[in-house]
Protein backbone atom coordinates (compact mmCIF):
# COMPACT_ATOMS: atom_id res chain seq x y z
CA UNK A 1 0.00 0.00 0.00
CA UNK A 2 1.30 3.47 -0.48
CA UNK A 3 0.24 7.07 0.67
CA UNK A 4 0.58 10.12 -1.71
CA UNK A 5 0.58 13.64 -0.28
CA UNK A 6 0.23 16.66 -2.52
CA UNK A 7 1.98 20.31 -1.95
CA UNK A 8 3.08 22.96 -3.92
CA UNK A 9 -0.90 24.31 -4.79
CA UNK A 10 -1.18 27.98 -4.46
CA UNK A 11 -2.50 30.90 -6.39
CA UNK A 12 -0.93 32.59 -9.33
CA UNK A 13 -1.45 34.74 -12.05
CA UNK A 14 -1.57 33.82 -16.19
CA UNK A 15 1.47 32.80 -17.59
CA UNK A 16 3.18 32.12 -13.90
CA UNK A 17 4.68 28.77 -13.64
CA UNK A 18 4.24 26.22 -10.49
CA UNK A 19 5.32 22.60 -9.54
CA UNK A 20 3.49 20.26 -7.74
CA UNK A 21 5.21 17.57 -5.45
CA UNK A 22 3.43 14.15 -4.48
CA UNK A 23 5.27 12.27 -1.73
CA UNK A 24 4.62 8.76 -1.41
CA UNK A 25 5.47 6.15 1.66
CA UNK A 26 6.91 2.50 1.50
CA UNK A 27 9.86 1.17 -0.25
CA UNK A 28 8.83 0.15 -3.64
CA UNK A 29 8.01 3.56 -5.37
CA UNK A 30 9.80 2.43 -8.48
CA UNK A 31 7.04 -0.27 -9.00
CA UNK A 32 4.10 2.20 -9.04
CA UNK A 33 3.38 4.00 -12.24
CA UNK A 34 2.22 7.65 -11.41
CA UNK A 35 -0.31 10.06 -12.47
CA UNK A 36 -1.51 13.87 -11.79
CA UNK A 37 -5.33 14.50 -12.52
CA UNK A 38 -7.30 17.68 -11.98
CA UNK A 39 -10.67 18.45 -11.06
CA UNK A 40 -12.74 21.72 -11.37
CA UNK A 41 -15.81 22.78 -9.26
CA UNK A 42 -19.14 21.66 -11.39
CA UNK A 43 -17.01 19.53 -13.59
CA UNK A 44 -15.40 15.68 -13.82
CA UNK A 45 -11.99 14.80 -12.24
CA UNK A 46 -9.58 14.75 -15.86
CA UNK A 47 -6.27 13.30 -16.61
CA UNK A 48 -3.30 15.72 -16.85
CA UNK A 49 0.11 13.44 -16.70
CA UNK A 50 1.30 10.48 -16.53
CA UNK A 51 4.81 8.59 -16.25
CA UNK A 52 5.93 4.86 -16.27
CA UNK A 53 7.97 3.57 -13.71
CA UNK A 54 11.31 4.59 -14.37
CA UNK A 55 9.80 8.12 -15.44
CA UNK A 56 10.91 6.90 -18.94
CA UNK A 57 7.74 7.15 -20.20
CA UNK A 58 5.20 9.98 -20.07
CA UNK A 59 2.06 10.95 -21.97
CA UNK A 60 -0.10 14.11 -21.53
CA UNK A 61 -3.55 15.46 -22.74
CA UNK A 62 -3.36 17.57 -25.83
CA UNK A 63 -4.70 20.40 -22.83
CA UNK A 64 -1.48 20.90 -21.32
CA UNK A 65 0.92 19.09 -23.85
CA UNK A 66 4.05 21.24 -24.32
CA UNK A 67 3.12 23.44 -21.12
CA UNK A 68 2.98 20.66 -18.19
CA UNK A 69 5.65 18.18 -17.49
CA UNK A 70 5.79 15.02 -15.23
CA UNK A 71 8.86 13.81 -14.01
CA UNK A 72 9.85 11.68 -10.69
CA UNK A 73 12.83 10.71 -8.23
CA UNK A 74 12.28 7.71 -7.21
CA UNK A 75 15.15 8.03 -4.96
CA UNK A 76 13.24 10.25 -3.35
CA UNK A 77 10.11 8.59 -3.34
CA UNK A 78 8.41 11.52 -5.26
CA UNK A 79 6.99 12.59 -8.56
CA UNK A 80 6.44 16.57 -9.70
CA UNK A 81 4.14 18.67 -12.02
CA UNK A 82 5.76 21.41 -13.19
CA UNK A 83 3.01 23.65 -15.17
CA UNK A 84 4.02 26.52 -17.36
CA UNK A 85 2.27 29.22 -18.88
CA UNK A 86 -0.83 28.60 -16.66
CA UNK A 87 -4.33 29.53 -17.43
CA UNK A 88 -7.52 30.64 -15.58
CA UNK A 89 -9.06 27.58 -16.81
CA UNK A 90 -6.10 25.64 -14.81
CA UNK A 91 -7.58 26.34 -11.79
CA UNK A 92 -8.24 23.21 -10.51
CA UNK A 93 -7.77 21.21 -7.14
CA UNK A 94 -4.79 18.75 -8.38
CA UNK A 95 -4.66 14.52 -7.32
CA UNK A 96 -1.55 12.82 -7.88
CA UNK A 97 -2.59 8.66 -7.98
CA UNK A 98 -0.49 5.30 -8.34
CA UNK A 99 -0.78 2.13 -10.11
CA UNK A 100 1.23 -0.59 -8.93
CA UNK A 101 3.35 -2.63 -12.13
CA UNK A 102 4.66 -5.61 -12.18
CA UNK A 103 6.71 -4.59 -14.90
CA UNK A 104 7.01 -2.41 -18.27
CA UNK A 105 7.12 1.20 -19.50
CA UNK A 106 3.02 1.34 -19.06
CA UNK A 107 1.25 4.94 -18.46
CA UNK A 108 -1.85 4.77 -17.51
CA UNK A 109 -4.89 7.78 -17.71
CA UNK A 110 -8.20 7.02 -16.59
CA UNK A 111 -8.84 7.36 -13.33
CA UNK A 112 -10.25 3.35 -13.02
CA UNK A 113 -6.64 2.48 -13.30
CA UNK A 114 -4.95 4.23 -10.77
CA UNK A 115 -5.17 2.52 -6.85
CA UNK A 116 -3.97 4.86 -4.58
CA UNK A 117 -4.82 8.51 -4.13
CA UNK A 118 -3.66 11.78 -2.38
CA UNK A 119 -5.92 14.42 -0.87
CA UNK A 120 -5.26 17.22 -3.40
CA UNK A 121 -3.48 20.70 -3.88
CA UNK A 122 -5.74 23.67 -4.76
CA UNK A 123 -4.14 25.71 -7.51
CA UNK A 124 -5.88 28.83 -8.15
CA UNK A 125 -4.74 30.89 -11.45
CA UNK A 126 -6.12 34.72 -11.88
CA UNK A 127 -6.29 36.27 -15.11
Amino acid sequence: QVQLVESGGGLVQAGDSLRLSCAASGRTFSSYAMGWFRQAPGKEREFVAGTSRSGAYTTYPNSVKGRFTISRDNAKNTVYLQMNSLKPNDTAVYYCAARFVYSGGSQYTRISEYDYWGQGTQVTVSS
